[in-house]
C-alpha cells in the first residue's frame, strides 16, 4: 500500500516526465507560429522605450534642458560603457538562477524588469524645477545609468530565450525577422509619433510634452513585453548541470575569446549599431537645419523605417537562398554605397530621402539576421565547452552593443559640439557639414567594415551549423558527451 507521501512524489515525478517529453530535443521540430510572432512583440516594447532614449534624449537634454552639447556626449559615453560592464551581471545573474519553474528561466525574468524599466524611461526624460545646471548634469547621468542596468537585466533574459525556444533555424531566422520587425517598427511609430505627440501635449513647453509622451511610449512598451511573456514558452531541453559553477568576469572573458563566431558579431555590432543610432540621433537635427523643416523628421522617418520593415519581411527567403553570411555582406555593401553617395551628393529632400531609405534597410536587414547568429553562436558555445551559458554569452554580445551606443553618443553629440552648433540658433556652414558627415559618411564608413568583418571572421555556415545541432540534439559537445566529466 503507498503512503499518501509517495504517491506525491510519483505525482510529481510523472508531471516532470511530461514536461520534459514536451520538451524539444531535435532541431528538425518547428514550433507554432503564434510563438515566433510573440516573441517578436518583445523587441516591439523594448524599442517603444530603447529608442526613445537613442533618437531623443540628445535632443531632449541640449534643446528642452540647456544642457552644452559636450556635457550631453559624455554623459551618453559614460553612461553606455557602465551599462556595458553591467551586462555579465546581469548575465551571471540569469545564468545562475536555480530554482526555475513552470514558466521557465527567462520569460519571469524578463517580465518584472520589463515593468521598472517602462517606469525608468519615464524618470529620464523628466527634469525636475529648480535645479541648478550641474543637478541637472548630475540627475541625468544618475537617471540614463539606472535605466541601463535595468535595461540589462530585461534584454538579456529576452535575447536568451530564443535559443531556447526552438534549435530549428529556420524557426531561428523567422523569430529574428519577427525580432527586428518590432524593433524597426517601434522606430517607426516613435520616429513618426514621438516628436508630433510632444508638440501636441506640451506645446511651447517642451519638458512637458517629452514627459507625457514617454509615458505613453513605456506604457505601450511594458503592454509589448507582456504579450511576448504569454505567447512564448521555452521548448529546447538542454544540459542545466547541477555541478555547473557560478560564472565571474573569468568566465564572461572565456566566453568571449573561446567563442570565434561571437566574437566577430561582437566586433561587427560595434560597426552596426553605432551606425544605425548615429544615424536615428541626427535625423531630427538634419532635418531642422540642414533641410530647413523639423516637420519633415516624422515624414522622412516614416519612409525611411517604413521600407525597412518591408526589407525585414524577406529575411527568411534571402536567407534560405543565400544563407545569413552573403545575405548580411551584400547588405552592407549596399548600405555604405547609398551612405557615402548622401554625402558626396548636395543636400537636396528628394535625394536624401531615397538614398538614406536605402541605407537605412539595408542595415535593417543584417541587423536582424544577427539575431539568429547569436542563437547560433550560443549552441556553438555549448558545443564547444560541453557547458550552455546563455546569458552570459548574450551579455558579451550585449557589451558590443552598448559600446556601440556610446560611440554612436560620442559621434552625434561630439560632432555638434566641435563644429560649433548653438541650440536653437541659425548655424553655421560648419556645423551643417558636421551634423550631414555624422548622418551620412560616419555609417557608410561603419558598413563597409562590417562587411569586412563578417566576411573574413564569420565562419560558422549553415553546413557547419547544421552538424553541431545534431551533436547537441544527441547529447554530444566536441570533446564526448554533454554531462560527462571533462
Amino acid at each position: 500500500m503507498e503512503t499518501t507521501d509517495s504517491k506525491i512524489v510519483t505525482k510529481d515525478s510523472q508531471q516532470v516526465k511530461k514536461h520534459d517529453d514536451e520538451l524539444m530535443n531535435d532541431s528538425s521540430k518547428r514550433i507554432p507560429m503564434h510563438q515566433k510572432i510573440a516573441y517578436g512583440f518583445g523587441d516591439f516594447g523594448n524599442g517603444f522605450m530603447f529608442d526613445l532614449g537613442q533618437s531623443y534624449l540628445t535632443k531632449f537634454w541640449i534643446d528642452g534642458v540647456g544642457i552644452g552639447a559636450g556635457v550631453v556626449a559624455g554623459i551618453f559615453a559614460f553612461t553606455k560603457i557602465f551599462d556595458a560592464f553591467m551586462d555579465p551581471i546581469a548575465g551571471s545573474v540569469v545564468d545562475n538562477r536555480k530554482k526555475i519553474g513552470k514558466r521557465g528561466k527567462f520569460r519571469p525574468f524578463m517580465m518584472v524588469s520589463a515593468i521598472i524599466l517602462g517606469v525608468l524611461t519615464v524618470i529620464t526624460f523628466t527634469m525636475p524645477d529648480g535645479l541648478s545646471m550641474n543637478q541637472k548634469i548630475i540627475y541625468a547621468y544618475a537617471a540614463y545609468m539606472i535605466w541601463g542596468l535595468v535595461y540589462s537585466f530585461t534584454n538579456d533574459p529576452y535575447g536568451s530565450l530564443a535559443s531556447v525556444m526552438s534549435r530549428n533555424t529556420q524557426d531561428r531566422s523567422f523569430m529574428a525577422t519577427t525580432r527586428q520587425i518590432g524593433s524597426v517598427g517601434a522606430q517607426f511609430i516613435a520616429g513618426v509619433a514621438f516628436i508630433p505627440l510632444t508638440v501636441l501635449i506640451g506645446g511651447s513647453n517642451q519638458r512637458l510634452g517629452y514627459f507625457w509622451a514617454a509615458a505613453i511610449f513605456a506604457a505601450i512598451g511594458v503592454v509589448m513585453f507582456g504579450v511576448c511573456y504569454l505567447g512564448t514558452k521555452e521548448n529546447v531541453r538542454v544540459n542545466r548541470s547541477k555541478s555547473a559553477q557560478k560564472e565571474g568576469f573569468k568566465d564572461y572573458f572565456k566566453v568571449i575569446f573561446k567563442n570565434g563566431p561571437l566574437g566577430a558579431l561582437i566586433l561587427m555590432t560595434l560597426f552596426t549599431i553605432s551606425a544605425m543610432n548615429t544615424n536615428n540621433q541626427m535625423m531630427v537635427f538634419y532635418a531642422e537645419y540642414n533641410l530647413g523643416n523639423i516637420a519633415l523628421q516624422p515624414i522622412i522617418n516614416a519612409i525611411m523605417m517604413g521600407c525597412s520593415i518591408a526589407g525585414v519581411f524577406m529575411i527568411p527567403t534571402l536567407t534560405k537562398h543565400f544563407g545569413q553570411k552573403r545575405t548580411a555582406m551584400w547588405s552592407f555593401a549596399i548600405g555604405a554605397a547609398a551612405n557615402i553617395l548622401n554625402f558626396i551628393l548636395p543636400d537636396h529632400v528628394v535625394v536624401f530621402v531615397a538614398l538614406v531609405t536605402v541605407g537605412y534597410t539595408a542595415l535593417a536587414i543584417p541587423n536582424g539576421i544577427t539575431w539568429a547568429m547569436v542563437s547560433n553562436a550560443i549552441d556553438y558555445g555549448e558545443w564547444r565547452s560541453g557547458v550552455r551559458k546563455e546569458g552570459i554569452t548574450y551579455a558579451a554580445f550585449n557589451f558590443s552593443r552598448k559600446i556601440a551606443q556610446s560611440i554612436a553618443a560620442l559621434v552625434s553629440a561630439g560632432v555638434l559640439a566641435l563644429t560649433g552648433y548653438v541650440a536653437n540658433a541659425h548655424q553655421t556652414p560648419g556645423a551643417l557639414r558636421g551634423i550631414k558627415a555624422a548622418m551620412t559618411l560616419y555609417p557608410g564608413i561603419c558598413l563597409v567594415l562590417a562587411a569586412v568583418v563578417i566576411g573574413f571572421l564569420y565562419k560558422l555556415d549553415g553546413e557547419r551549423f547544421g552538424k553541431i545541432a545534431d551533436d547537441l540534439d544527441h547529447g554530444r559537445w566536441e570533446g564526448g558527451k554533454i554531462g560527462e566529466d571533462k
